[in-house]
């Protein structure tokens, strides 16, 4: 069930994969103020969902801060370092503008410099100061906008994903009212009722009068603090200008067009079916386990952009059974498993679950 298919304010289209490829770095802060529960009327989980289902948005901007403690090994490293790795551990500060579905603009200023991807319609432009470059993109203009991101960016995306998981393994509850950047919210608890997931609890903190999702976090099992959170820490629900959408190139900026035909990492769209026939997923909801085929040269040869595997993977534990032989990485909400004939298996699930899929 997919509360939020007809829900294009909620749907910010500004994915992770675009974000972490330009922003790609931290800015340390501590963890989330902690304010006092404000005193709300009751609402109910279905009241909540309808919320999030009507909600509409001209625009909105603001800071989101999002932090990841999921204890990832250097094996992360299979999606390079500028890569989605990047967002899945540390703290990470940006700016956020959202203008309709056709013009975002996500900015990161750190001790590098400042790294914005800015769309403005079928344009796109990401720019780094540190090197002062910048690619210009035109994209396609017939592809699946809706596509949701790899890693969320913002409450609101993680929030999409997240609620997609709504079926009868999971469990739906209303939490206790929260304050988050100044803005008074709901809280909706989704538990996972399947053992295999690692996940313990998904809340999400809901506008009381706008509700626009306000902060997500992923708690594991066990956990007494987020592995994994992002927040608005001041958000503005007035439209943005559009002079925040236009790139104007700074001075001596090295500018690299790229045509039009298969998307980069940096586009806001997903790879169509087919297009990464070394990667598959397995399962729905939250035992979802993601399965890419390791060619041998990825396991033995390291490079700038490319770990070394064999070296990573001998730093783990060995495991075998029926399935076969491997190394096993656990955290409390992540388990990899790198198998001896070439395949990476990793998901919040338990080790048990891995191997039913390296069985397969």
């Amino acid at each position: 069930m997919s509360v939020l298919t007809s829900r294009p304010a909620l749907r910010w289209l500004v994915p992770v994969t675009a974000v972490v490829i330009v922003v790609g770095g931290g800015a340390a802060i501590g963890r989330f103020a902690a304010q006092a529960e404000p005193s709300l009327p009751p609402r109910t989980v279905a009241q909540l969902l309808v919320d999030l289902q009507t909600a509409r948005h001209d625009g909105f901007s603001g800071t989101v801060v999002q932090r990841a403690e999921l204890g990832l090994p250097p094996i992360a490293g299979l999606v390079a370092g500028d890569g989605p790795a990047d967002l899945l551990t540390g703290t990470h500060t940006l700016r956020v503008w959202h203008s309709g579905p056709d013009r975002q603009r996500v900015a990161l200023v750190d001790t590098l410099g400042e790294r914005d991807i800015v769309r403005n319609g079928r344009d796109l432009w990401t720019w780094r100061s540190g090197t002062n470059t910048a690619t210009h993109r035109t994209l396609p203009e017939q592809r699946g906008h809706d596509a949701p991101p790899e890693v969320p960016a913002t409450p609101q995306e993680a929030a999409d994903a997240a609620l997609k998981a709504i079926d009868p393994t999971t469990e739906v509850s209303v939490g206790r009212a929260a304050t988050v950047a100044g803005r008074n919210a709901y809280e909706l608890v989704l538990t996972p009722r399947d053992a295999a997931s690692l996940v313990h609890q998904v809340r999400i903190a809901i506008d009381a009068t706008e509700h626009l999702p306000l902060r997500f976090e992923v708690f594991a099992d066990g956990g007494d603090r987020p592995a994994f959170e992002v927040a608005f820490t001041q958000v503005d629900y007035a439209r943005p200008d559009a002079d925040q959408f236009t790139f104007n190139p700074p001075p001596g900026v090295k500018i690299t067009e790229e045509g039009a035909g298969r998307a980069r990492p940096e586009t806001l769209e997903k790879p169509a079916d087919g297009e990464r026939p070394d990667v598959r997923t397995v399962g729905e909801g939250w035992t979802t386990v993601v399965v890419v085929r390791v060619d041998d040269a990825a396991r033995s040869d390291a490079s700038a952009d490319r770990p070394d595997l064999g070296g990573l993977a001998g730093q783990l534990p060995a495991v075998s059974g029926d399935w076969g032989s491997g190394r096993l990485f656990r955290s409390d909400l992540v388990t990899a498993l790198l198998t001896d004939d070439g395949r990476l298996i990793a998901g919040a699930v338990t080790p048990e679950r891995l191997y039913e899929v390296a069985q397969d």
